[in-house]
């Protein structure tokens, strides 16, 4: 009697708010700078199309969402008719191969350079204090220098930004995508309110846990009634040391969030499309040798704490390999998992990692570089490879 080998929980299908997925394998945002003077093109519709399968999820590149939100060239938007004009050939290509697309909306706050910001002015943020030298900005002409010293946000300005978020999420619904992320990750605007290492704030926003979380729900909620709560996500990173961006209790600020989260669903009757979580060990790739490296054991730890607390669709990103993805899915850490550099360097991710096919190494040199194809839209699917293999 032949046994059979069960297909991985990975690959399995999975009910994503209104999205029947046909597999747990997500396209993670990875901002790879191609999108010139600010305006999607034909050369990121291949990139997602081709990366995108019958009931698979894809999550943009960060998103701008207003002329204060970018740190880098090359960016997309989504606060101009010609930005939404732009994507929507994006969000076509995506859906005539049946992917399911989600927008990430971004606003770097400090992590910002005056060259960025309209008039030359200071890049805006939850206090003064600026990102240490040991990082780097990109600029246009693609050298690096420091970050801007960044202004503190008067109280009064806060909901404006809350404004510049929602109208984004409008916007990328217009453009055609399925639902948004929000980016409270990574040491960006929104993080920079959470975590108490940046947030010195002593009003509204400010000091205790409560009010450091008042920007995100503020934000959530104006999202979600006005897009609906089904199509409304976001990803946090609370234990992340990225730019500076550090906690001095990161797991209770994740539950923190956890617990709102589930506070506004519990008002909306409806669950929000998912909670995307960042591990430590994704920023370490990142950052260098410089940065303390987290065990394995405190990103399992993090993942079990918050899946636990967080009452709805669950999604980990971080330096993930097929068996660590498998096993997480397997053990119930994560519903779903992301990549993003293997996704990068091989767009038919999916196939090669349930087949158990060999991978494309991606090219670190051309990430950023602005290229429409070296290092974007050249690597080969499996089959190209297999056709273009000398006969024997």
């Amino acid at each position: 009697m032949t046994g059979s080998v069960e297909t991985p929980l990975l690959f399995s299908p999975y009910q994503l708010g209104p999205f029947q997925l046909s597999h747990r394998v997500v396209l993670a945002p990875l901002t790879r700078n191609r999108a010139i003077g600010g305006i999607p093109n034909e050369a990121m519709a291949k990139y997602y199309s081709d990366r995108a399968t019958e009931g698979g999820l894809l999550i943009t590149e960060a998103t701008v969402i207003s002329p204060t939100a970018a740190g880098a060239p090359r960016v997309p938007g989504v606060y101009t008719e010609e930005q939404i004009e732009g994507w929507k050939q994006v969000t076509d290509a995506v859906h005539a191969k049946g992917g399911i697309f989600i927008c990430q909306l971004w606003h770097v706050g400090r992590a910002s350079h005056t060259v960025y910001q309209p008039g030359g002015a200071a890049p805006i943020s939850s206090s003064i204090t600026p990102i240490s030298s040991r990082w780097k900005a990109q600029m246009p002409d693609d050298s690096f220098e420091d970050y801007s010293v960044p202004r503190a946000l008067e109280t009064s300005e806060v909901p404006g930004v809350v404004e510049d978020f929602r109208q984004a999420a409008v916007n990328a619904i217009k453009a055609g995508f399925d639902g948004i992320e929000i980016h409270g990750a990574q040491s960006y605007l929104i993080d920079q309110f959470l975590k108490d290492n940046v947030n010195d704030r002593t009003d509204a926003y400010g000091g205790s846990l409560d009010n450091r979380c008042k920007f995100l729900v503020d934000t959530v909620n104006a999202i979600a009634s006005s897009i609906g709560p089904e199509k409304t996500a976001l990803r946090i990173s609370p234990v992340v040391d990225y730019l500076d961006g550090v906690d001095s209790h990161p797991l209770a600020l994740g539950l923190a969030v956890c617990e709102r989260l589930n506070k506004i669903q519990e008002d909306f009757g409806s669950t929000l499309l998912y909670l995307h979580v960042t591990q430590p060990r994704t920023m370490t790739l990142i950052a260098g040798a410089d940065v303390p490296k987290p065990s394995e054991d405190e990103g399992i730890l993090l993942l079990k704490h918050l899946r636990k607390a967080y009452q709805g669709s669950f999604i980990s990103s971080g330096g993930y390999t097929k068996q660590t993805a498998i096993d997480d899915v397997a053990h119930g850490y994560s519903d779903l998992v992301s990549f993003g550099r293997l996704f990068l360097a091989n767009p038919d991710c999916v196939k090669r990692l349930k087949l158990d096919l060999p991978l494309n190494k991606y090219r670190r040199e051309y990430f950023y570089s602005g290229d429409p194809l070296l290092g974007y839209n050249d690597y080969p699917f499996w089959d190209e490879k297999e056709e273009a293999a000398p006969a024997k």
